[in-house]
Parts: C-alpha cells; sequence; structure tokens
C-alpha cells in the first residue's frame, strides 16, 4: 500500500508516460525537420540545368529574396557536361518563365544555396510575378537560366603567381625596415600629419566652391548630353578625317620629305642672297632718302605724268603706229623779182584748233 501511495495509481502514470513521449517526439520531429531543411505545406517540382554544381548537395535550401521556399531534392549528370538539379519550392511561391537560378555560397564553410531570382530592371533580386508569365509544376529551367557559383579555386589560383613571388623572409624584413624608418621620426610624422589635417580642413571650408563646381560640370555633362547627336557626328567626322590621313600616310609622307627639301633649297638660296639682299636694303634707305629729299619734283613728276602719257597715247589710237599731223608751216621763199614775205599753212582743221 505504502508503494501505491508513493507513486499514485497506474493510470496516472500511464498518461504522464504517454504525454512524455508525444512531446518528446513531436519535439525529435521538429528538430529532424530542421536539420533536414524540410518544408511544410504543398511542394511544386521543377527541374533546373546547370553547367557546374560543385559543393550543392541534397538537401540544401532554395531562396527567394534571402528566404527559404524550398529544396534541392536530387542532382543528377546528364548530357556528360551538365548538372540536372530537381528542387521543390513551397506553394504560393511563384516562377516565372524568365527566372534566374544562381548558386550562391551559404556561409564560410562552402555550403551553397539556389537563389531564385525574378527579373527586374530596377535590380531587386525578386518581384512579383503575373500570372501569364508563371510557369506549371515541372518546368525545365535552362542552361540559359542559370548561373553556376563563384569558383574560389580559380579566384585563388589567380593570386598563385603572387603568392609564389612573396617569401616570408622578404616581408619580414621589409616590415622591420618599415618600422625603422618611422622609428626615432615621431616630430616628421606628426607633421605630416597637421598637414593631412590643415588640406583636410582647407578642402571641407571650401565645400561651397567643390559644390558650385560640380554643379558647373553637371550644367556641362547636361549640355553634352543634349548635343549628344552633333557629338557622334563630329565623332564620326573625326574618325572618317583619322582613317583617310591614314590612308593618305604614304603620300603626305612624301610630301614631307618634298618640304623638307625645298627649305633646304630656300635656306641655300638665301644663304647665297643674303648679301645681296643686304646691298640692296643699304641702298633703297639711299633711295628713299634721296626722293624725300626732291619730294616737290617727284610730286610734279607724278602730276604731270598721266597727262603726257594720255596725249602720247592718243598718237597710236587707231593701230600699231603713231599719227602725226601737220597743222601749220612757216617759211621765206626767195623770188627772182625779190622778196615776196612769209609763206605758210593756216591751221584750219578742227583737230589742230
Amino acid at each position: 500500500m505504502s508503494n501505491d501511495a508513493n507513486h499514485g495509481p497506474l493510470w496516472v502514470i500511464a498518461v504522464k508516460s504517454i504525454v512524455f513521449t508525444l512531446i518528446t517526439g513531436v519535439a525529435t520531429g521538429l528538430l529532424a525537420l530542421t536539420i533536414r531543411n524540410s518544408s511544410s505545406g504543398d511542394l511544386h517540382t521543377y527541374t533546373a540545368i546547370f553547367t557546374d554544381v560543385t559543393s550543392l548537395n541534397r538537401g540544401d535550401d532554395v531562396r527567394a529574396a534571402g528566404v527559404k521556399v524550398g529544396t534541392v531534392e536530387d542532382i543528377q549528370i546528364t548530357d556528360k557536361r551538365l548538372a540536372r538539379v530537381k528542387f521543390t519550392i513551397r506553394d504560393g511561391v511563384p516562377a516565372a518563365s524568365d527566372s534566374v537560378l544562381q548558386i550562391k555560397f551559404r556561409n564560410l564553410v562552402g555550403q551553397r544555396y539556389i537563389a531564385l531570382q525574378q527579373p527586374d530592371p530596377s535590380g531587386s533580386d525578386a518581384t512579383p510575378v503575373s500570372a501569364s508569365a508563371r510557369v506549371e509544376p515541372g518546368h525545365v529551367f535552362g542552361v540559359e537560366q542559370t548561373r553556376p557559383a563563384l569558383d574560389l579555386t580559380v579566384l585563388f589560383n589567380g593570386f598563385r603567381p603572387l603568392m609564389r613571388l612573396l617569401d616570408p623572409e622578404d616581408v619580414n624584413n621589409l616590415s622591420e625596415q618599415i618600422i625603422a624608418v618611422f622609428q626615432g621620426e615621431d616630430a616628421t610624422v606628426e607633421g605630416l600629419m597637421q598637414s593631412t589635417a590643415s588640406l583636410t580642413t582647407a578642402l571641407a571650408e571650401k565645400d561651397q566652391v567643390i559644390g558650385e563646381l560640380i554643379t558647373g560640370l553637371s550644367s556641362v555633362l547636361t549640355d553634352i548630353n543634349s548635343r549628344s547627336g552633333q557629338l557622334d557626328t563630329t565623332l564620326v567626322t573625326m574618325q572618317q578625317l583619322v582613317t583617310g590621313l591614314s590612308e593618305d600616310r604614304q603620300a603626305i609622307g612624301a610630301s614631307l620629305e618634298g618640304m623638307g627639301a625645298l627649305t633646304t633649297r630656300v635656306s641655300t638660296l638665301v644663304g647665297e642672297t643674303r648679301p645681296a639682299l643686304r646691298r640692296s636694303i643699304r641702298h633703297l634707305g639711299v633711295l628713299a632718302q634721296t626722293l624725300d629729299t626732291n619730294s616737290d619734283d617727284v610730286e610734279n613728276f607724278l602730276r604731270t605724268t598721266p597727262i603726257k602719257l594720255d596725249r602720247i597715247a592718243r598718237t597710236a589710237s587707231y593701230g600699231s603706229w603713231l599719227n602725226f599731223y601737220l597743222c601749220s608751216m612757216d617759211g621765206r621763199i626767195p623770188m627772182a623779182e625779190g622778196y615776196m614775205g612769209d609763206v605758210g599753212v593756216l591751221p584750219v582743221a578742227g583737230r589742230c584748233r
């Protein structure tokens, strides 16, 4: 009786055991689902073809905008060079016909997940999908809609030549030399820091000027953008000019050679005639002085010369000969009976008046 009093009725113990077992089972199931990255609710199955699925395993997440929406179910080789990945997505998460599936790093350990990215011109990874763009379960996303993960091995192999050139001992020596340079140079370093601070302060004080400069540059760029057509035409014309010069480079080279030869000859000619030119210039000064001294005679010559030339021109106005007219003649003819007086011709013609 004492034993029954201490432990209670058997049915109470049985009920407690059943409740404990149920709670433990549910907790274990939830823990198992969490460990297996399982999702609840209706699931739709899709397939994607990747060129590389390194480190992607069954049970890895399928995420949209960073939220888990599905799980990788199976990975197989297809066409001897591609990977066929079958995954599930929860009901209610739309998949578009132009969605992009990219394998990304889940953590630093190397685990991966598939990111479901919806097309968006603004650059967002997930956007609402219209009903007309959704795909039915079982749809296969081709290679053109998938992106493999970044291959860190290839990335690090690119740095391998640099790593080979770095000798740990050389790095230590360089560090010691840098420390040795700065040791005992506190004043120099302090002055450098003060100068840097002064420069930074000066730039901060000129923020208005810098802002005006940026505004001016913005206006210039806006003007250039508004004249993009003219700028394109100018660039095309310059390209055509450069192309034409390139095609005529031989002729241009020959012309430059000819110009060089001409310059040499002109230089030789000037060198040979320089003494004569010097004398001519000196005598030109003497001539100018003489003309200035006799300026009255020169002025009279310039004034009367046109009149004389006009009269001379009239004598040859009828052809390539000179016309002379006898307008008057006077003389004395002795007679047998004595002197009869003057005999002559009077200028009665109109041209002699």
